[in-house]
């Protein structure tokens, strides 16, 4: 279903893409740091549906869509270090920023700092171009709103 955007954006030199699927491939991410710890539970769907519907403005169906179609990407993407310095490239600075804090809300969504979920944060963030304290700064920012 995907084939043809993750072509695209795993490309040698990808294009900058438009913003419905920067959009899409965002979301994927949301969903693959919830899937990370094995457990992708009905507070972290919400969570991104929430974070979903307020930045970009959806109503509650459409964020549902929009994760529904993040979670086929998400699991028909390839690995997770093609697939974000891919949107490094793809995805202006200031929405790799907002995906951070958001990715923050997902993780803390359940309650618990897992390992698996530290670890690939760390990871992606740094995929993403984000230093550490930055991804800490919006860690701290996430944590004083729950």
């Amino acid at each position: 279903m995907f084939a043809d955007f993750l072509k695209q954006l795993t490309a040698p030199s990808p294009a900058p893409i438009k913003d419905g699927d920067a959009r899409l491939a965002l979301t994927a991410l949301l969903v693959r740091i919830a899937r990370t710890d094995g457990a992708y539970i009905q507070t972290e769907v919400d969570r991104i549906d929430t974070i979903t519907s307020l930045r970009y403005g959806l109503t509650p169906e459409a964020a549902a869509k929009l994760r529904q179609d993040a979670e086929t990407l998400e699991s028909e993407a390839p690995d997770t270090i093609r697939f974000t310095r891919a949107i490094k490239d793809a995805v202006a600075y200031e929405d790799r920023l907002d995906v951070i804090e958001g990715l923050w809300q997902v993780v803390l969504a359940d309650g618990t700092r897992e390992a698996e979920e530290d670890t690939l944060l760390r990871l992606v963030s740094s995929l993403l171009g984000i230093n550490d304290r930055d991804s800490a700064l919006a860690r701290q920012r996430v944590s004083r709103t729950l």
